[in-house]
């Protein structure tokens, strides 16, 4: 499809980069908590807290990454990242223990966060007058390597052989490992200049820190496709095991064709807002129909499945089309890698409670579970709008460039 693909650029090298990693985050989204529980036969419980112990340990590296992106200069501190995440996630071969596991995992988590972090900065240089809906555009192209790699966990998943779950860890890191070399394509971003006063501003801005703890607890939504699902449609429903793939398909499709719509429709923090609160009421809803797919026919959990990952999608268009808007809008540009590490705090406290909390209210405690857990999005998507005003009226003022600066030529920098 022709929008899909950017003109020659720095946009058509970023996407490239980010479409390779994807591939590779496709396999582990799917597969990942299988490959620690079915070919590793380290328990649920015990894969829940590892992913949980590497996100609290996680959560402060986007920060520290993000303002050295700032500073030393985005191209070079993102593909580190990625080469350290390649790193780590070849390592998950080794991890034949908790501990083993729970190394391996806080390393690999921690890059990818710092990661994102990292590339904050070259999405805002190179994203044009608004880098929200090349940040829309990415997750489109996010969302087709993920169903390539999909495609391919489905047939590791099929398998379901020590060799086969292997592979899978092998292509991930190969994955990882391309798209550090294809960020290196891209010129340099220089650093922006330290602007006077506190050094760690975005530590400092209370509403935004506010609306980071919202946005992380709505975030632990991404966990009810790659945990949830795989373990509920395996332990609790008569579903057949490639419906896993078939699911992120669906997602995957519905997201290509739909985020950057979505995202051109809310392009104010105040349409944000309210995308918040649709997303929280969806998720609900979703949640209940997942929870009925338990003792029906498999052709029955099936089609309810279907329609909950559905319906669930449809709050994550709206969802990730709000932190797009509101995580940039109110981030000052001399600060964006800080200021959107800071709010990768959200994601980071999803990596950290949402595993082991979605195992404990979903798969341990059952269809309640998934009614207390759908309860919970709703009650944040309700209190997103009030965070947001809150942030808009303390939104810190732009430092005005020296002269110096304004001189200087985008394409230098």
């Amino acid at each position: 499809m022709p929008h899909l693909l950017p003109e020659r650029g720095p946009q058509r090298t970023i996407a490239a980069s980010n479409f390779v990693y994807t591939v590779g985050s496709g396999l582990y989204l799917t597969a990942g908590v299988l490959y620690f529980t079915q070919a590793v036969h380290l328990p649920a419980s015990q894969v829940g807290l590892g992913l949980g112990i590497a996100g609290v340990l996680s959560l402060a590296v986007g920060i520290g990454v993000g303002h050295l992106a700032d500073r030393r200069g985005a191209r070079g501190v993102y593909a580190a990242t990625l080469a350290v995440q390649a790193l780590a996630t070849a390592g998950f071969m080794l991890a034949d223990g908790f501990w083993p596991f729970v190394i391996a995992v806080c390393a690999a988590t921690g890059a990818k966060g710092a990661g994102l972090a990292a590339r904050s900065p070259i999405i805002r240089h190179h994203g044009g007058d608004r880098p929200q809906e090349f940040r829309a555009y990415l997750r489109a192209v996010t969302n087709i390597g993920i169903s390539i790699g999909a495609v391919l966990a489905g047939w590791v998943v099929q398998v379901g052989t020590h060799s086969a779950y292997q592979l899978m860890v092998v292509g991930n890191a190969l994955a990882f490992a391309a798209s550090a070399l294809i960020v290196l394509r891209l010129r340099p971003v220089a650093p922006e200049p330290a602007a006077g006063g506190p050094r760690w501003t975005a530590l400092r801005d209370r509403p935004y820190l506010a609306l980071t703890v919202l946005d992380g607890i709505m975030a632990i939504q991404f966990k009810v496709l790659t945990v949830a699902v795989p373990l509920w449609l395996i332990a609790a429903t008569e579903a057949p095991h490639w419906l896993i793939s078939a699911t992120m398909l669906l997602n995957t499709v519905v997201v290509v064709t739909c985020q950057m719509r979505a995202s051109r429709s809310i392009d104010t923090p105040a349409a944000g807002a309210l995308a918040y609160r649709r997303s929280g009421f969806a998720f609900l809803l979703a949640c209940v129909l997942i929870s009925l797919t338990q003792d029906i026919p498999g052709w029955a959990a099936a089609t309810l499945l279907l329609a909950g990952v559905a319906v669930h999608t449809i709050g994550e268009l709206w969802h990730a089309a709000a932190g797009f808007e509101v995580s940039f809008a109110l981030a000052p540009e001399r600060a964006t890698g800080q200021y959107l590490g800071v709010f990768g705090l959200g994601a980071g406290l999803a990596e950290a409670a949402g595993p082991a909390l979605i195992i404990f209210l979903c798969i341990t405690w059952g269809r309640p579970g998934w009614y207390v857990m759908g309860a919970l999005f709703a009650l944040t998507g309700l209190a997103a709008p009030l965070a947001v005003r809150w942030a808009g009226r303390h939104r810190p003022a732009q430092q005005p460039r020296s002269e110096g600066e304004q001189a200087r030529s985008p394409a230098t920098a």
